[in-house]
């Protein structure tokens, strides 16, 4: 839904924190926050919560908050966005960090993916945060280094939260459910052939080798299928060789294959069949980012369904790749706005994300009572 219904009835509570939200969001965007450079925004989140009354917790540039009446007895459901952005897209007409709001628009870098996310998230926090009744515990993490899937944003925090049972992870999806996710892998491929003049039958061209590899990469089908997120898919988005002479047989030929993985295949399975079957060396760059899926029994799934929401299989990775408990991506935006030019979120979609949360954390209070 590209412009979303009118705006519904709200609570004097809710509108407040959602024009909070609006705020925020702005001094977001209007502060650079390029992965590995997000220190001025983790300042920025950290302030708004110490500005209500929220004590919260700086590891690096991520930013960590727990409900007022946290019980360690209790379960705990962790919400999490990000706040860094990738630099901004070369076809921007307008200043990527000047947050103006026009036709329902705020535009912006990171406006979209995910501010609106994360903005929306911590107004469902702040909705929750003094309630002594949950039965759930919430712990809020505004994380960094997202966007390059970096070892200094959720994967350096968790080992250092306590257990966490589920998340919400907060990524534009139109609010329907991303029950599953692909996994991404990375393969850097090295062919090695034989120098020779191009005049004369000598040598082994690297690059015509490579070329075949190539050519089984796009037409190899791996067997297993998934439900929700259809088949493997392997695609080469770089090549090239170190010569300049028109003249020279290249010894060399690199290509950069992107594989993007369901839950049918390990990493290593998917590797192993790769290997078998390329003449090039094959090195991954990770193997961490693994395909996911939440069960679509659990509570969080079953209250989105219950509101109208519809599940389906995301194509992109995110930070729910990286951790080791039922995480649903769901968030207010459209993911095909995501790293374009003159980005922008619909402030109506900020103000239907905070309703959004609320009723899925609600639900899963109400579930565990």
């Amino acid at each position: 839904m590209e412009n979303p219904a009118p705006p519904y009835y709200m609570s004097e509570e809710h509108n407040i924190l959602y024009l909070e939200s609006i705020v925020l969001l702005q001094s977001l965007i209007q502060t650079p926050s390029f992965s590995r450079e997000e220190s001025a925004t983790a300042d920025i989140l950290e302030n708004f919560f110490l500005s209500h009354g929220i004590i919260p917790e700086r590891i690096g540039n991520n930013v960590i908050a727990r409900n007022k009446y946290f019980n360690p007895a209790n379960p705990t459901l962790l919400l999490n966005s990000h706040h860094d952005t990738v630099k901004p897209n070369p076809g921007y007409t307008r200043d990527p960090f000047t947050a103006t709001i026009e036709d329902g628009k705020l535009y912006g870098l990171g406006s979209n993916d995910a501010g609106g996310c994360l903005v929306a998230l911590i107004a469902a926090f702040q909705h929750f945060y003094a309630r002594s009744d949950l039965s759930y515990n919430l712990l809020i993490a505004a994380t960094a280094e997202e966007e390059i899937s970096g070892s200094e944003g959720i994967e350096r925090i968790l080992p250092q939260l306590s257990k966490i049972d589920c998340a919400l992870v907060g990524e534009p999806t139109g609010l329907d459910l991303a029950v599953a996710e692909r996994g991404l892998m990375v393969l850097d491929c090295v062919v090695k052939g034989k120098a020779g003049h191009a005049a004369r039958n000598e040598g082994v061209n690297a690059l015509e080798v490579a070329m075949d590899d190539i050519q089984w990469i796009r037409q190899h089908q791996f067997k297993h299928l998934s439900e929700l997120l259809g088949a493997c898919k392997m695609t080469v988005t770089v090549i090239e060789t170190a010569n300049r002479a028109h003249n020279i047989i290249p010894a060399e030929c690199r290509f950069v294959v992107d594989v993007r993985t369901n839950e049918c295949y390990t990493h290593e399975e998917i590797l192993e069949e790769i290997r078998k079957n390329l003449h090039a060396t094959v090195t991954p760059r990770s193997i961490r980012l693994r395909a996911s899926s939440i069960p679509i029994h659990h509570p969080l799934v079953q209250a989105g369904v219950a509101n109208g929401r519809k599940m389906y299989g995301s194509p992109t990775t995110s930070d729910k790749a990286l951790m080791p408990f039922p995480a649903l991506k769901t968030g207010p935006g459209d993911s095909a706005r995501s790293h374009s030019s003159d980005e922008y979120i619909y402030t109506g979609e900020i103000r239907e994300g905070i309703d959004h949360y609320i009723h899925l954390i609600d639900h899963l209070q109400q579930s565990h009572k």
